[in-house]
């Protein structure tokens, strides 16, 4: 079976207003869907976490990718990876091409699995078990009430940890509402924190020296992702575990952290890593250095590659595509089963999308 066509769509979740961490203000909440199909009329779909960045680069990208695999089979993954790659090296291979490569991977896995009716995890060779799923924003542009409204609704949903955003101005705010948060929830609670890279080195030790009293599980992206020294640095002094990864476009920078002692915990995002393949090779560097996998984002193609690797000890929950798609994780006292329907076992509804 061979793809026959693609289509590019554009979704969207509710946002009230918008929300920011240490780096970014998010003004929407969007995907871009792609689907492809096959000769035989089967379709593969994937989605990418899209905000308001470079919508024209990224859709172009992927019509690029979508010229190249015309007529490619929809099982050979890996050469299509290769080929993509020997084709994207002029202008490169991070970046905007490594998510349009990602895309048409994840959209060809789901195609290959339905022709064999089977669920992504049973055709890797996994078996399906429950995966610990913590509750994550926490958003630094929410005042105090907003903070702990989310965190003590995902308690009450039955989810056994919370992620907050840090990397305000001072870092006494931070731990304010650090320690708002655990007085929220309780110490039953595990409460982990993100700086989405907006610290320095002093400032961020300075907070993960003062956080330690609050038990917290770790400490995510508190400096430049190409710091590595730096992560070295905060890993032996700070006293709390160091978890990186989601920036990452290959399994370079994980092995040079790993060189140097600097991480606790290994975050890949699948669609900057390009896809099935680059997401299980860098699960596989982690294991052979004892290195936890608790993934960027994807909750819905992460919950499946989890149950495939032993390493694998969590996933992060959004509820942003929840309503837009037929077939929702279930989530039950914090934990996911994988979808037993064939492929990833979700779609995009028709009636949300909007085609480019």
């Amino acid at each position: 079976m061979r793809i026959n066509k693609y289509t590019i769509f554009k979704a969207a979740a509710q946002l009230a207003k918008p929300i920011s961490d240490a780096t970014h203000q998010l003004t929407e909440i969007s995907f871009l869907v792609l689907r492809i199909e096959t000769d035989s009329g089967i379709v593969g779909e994937s989605y990418l976490l899209s905000f308001q960045y470079s919508p024209r680069a990224i859709v172009g990208a992927l019509r690029d990718v979508g010229e190249m695999l015309q007529g490619e089979a929809i099982h050979n993954t890996v050469q299509s990876f290769e080929r993509i790659n020997h084709e994207n090296e002029y202008f490169g291979i991070e970046g905007i091409n490594r998510w349009a490569q990602a895309a048409f991977n994840i959209a060809m896995w789901d195609a290959w699995s339905k022709s064999l009716n089977q669920p992504i995890w049973k055709v890797l060779g996994g078996v399906a078990r429950p995966i610990p799923i913590y509750g994550s924003g926490g958003w630094s542009s929410y005042n105090i009430d907003e903070l702990i409204e989310e965190v003590t609704s995902y308690k009450r949903r039955g989810f056994q940890a919370v992620k907050i955003k840090v990397g305000k101005p001072d870092w006494r705010e931070d731990f304010e509402r650090l320690r708002l948060v655990r007085e929220a929830v309780g110490d039953e609670i595990g409460i982990m924190m993100d700086a989405n890279q907006g610290m320095k080195v002093p400032e961020a030790l300075a907070l993960a020296r003062a956080a330690q009293q609050l038990n917290i599980y770790w400490f995510e992206e508190p400096i430049d992702h190409q710091d590595f020294q730096g992560y070295q640095l905060l890993r032996n002094q700070s006293g709390i575990s160091i978890a990186m990864g989601e920036r990452e476009y290959s399994t370079s920078p994980l092995r040079e952290l790993i060189k140097l002692n600097a991480i606790d915990i290994w975050q890949p995002d699948i669609l900057r890593l390009g896809g099935v393949e680059a997401w299980r090779d860098s699960a596989a560097v982690a294991k052979s250095n004892h290195i936890p996998v608790l993934p960027h984002y994807y909750k819905d193609y992460d919950v499946p590659l989890l149950c495939t690797i032993s390493n694998g000890k969590g996933a992060e929950s959004f509820d942003w595509i929840d309503p837009l798609i037929d077939f929702p994780l279930q989530i039950e006292n914090g934990m996911a089963l994988p979808h037993d329907r064939p492929g990833w076992g979700f779609s995009f509804k028709d009636s949300g999308l909007t085609e480019l």
